[in-house]
């Protein structure tokens, strides 16, 4: 029996690779703007210092992307758990504390104007369908270029007879 040709999404692919490439791919659209206050502002309270990287912006708003499309209905307080961390209090313990909302409800707000998200009747957002082939456009090219280097393919996802017969014919399926 042939088996099917099998579309590549983006549980498929490595997160850090889908992510970098997701970046890029939203700093080239001229749909997503970066805001004024990007070069100032912390990403948490529990942050000493304002991200270094010029373009951590878009970075963060392909990997909120990513996880909407992973978990549809995810909202502004989840992501915040997600991105949040230990606030270190010098000699004190340690105390955990949520991500700054602003942003990432900028970022949602960016990627519902671009059609690639959109609100939940309950609650949350989810990816649109107009979205799901963007993301996934972008994951199959990660998955090809990941096939000569071995850095875009994310194994545990595929099924076995897959996998096995990806590194039987060299990265070719």
């Amino acid at each position: 029996m042939a088996e099917e040709a099998r579309g590549i999404c983006v549980r498929d692919v490595k997160a850090d690779a889908f992510i970098s490439e997701y970046a890029e791919h939203l700093k080239n659209s001229d749909k997503f703007e970066l805001p004024v206050w990007t070069d100032t502002i912390k990403t948490a309270c529990f942050k000493e210092l304002a991200p270094y990287g010029d373009d951590w912006y878009y970075i963060r708003a392909a990997s909120i992307a990513r996880k909407v499309y992973l978990r549809p209905g995810v909202g502004v307080g989840m992501l915040q758990k997600w991105y949040g961390g230990s606030y270190r209090r010098g000699a004190r313990t340690e105390h955990f504390r949520k991500a700054s909302a602003g942003i990432i409800r900028s970022v949602l707000i960016q990627l519902e104007n671009m059609k690639v998200v959109e609100k939940l009747p309950n609650g949350g957002r989810r990816v649109t369908t107009v979205g799901q082939q963007d993301l996934d456009r972008i994951a199959g090219a990660v998955f090809e270029a990941g096939e000569d280097e071995d850095v875009g393919i994310d194994r545990s996802t595929m099924p076995a007879k897959v996998c096995s017969r990806y590194l039987n014919n060299k990265g070719r399926y």
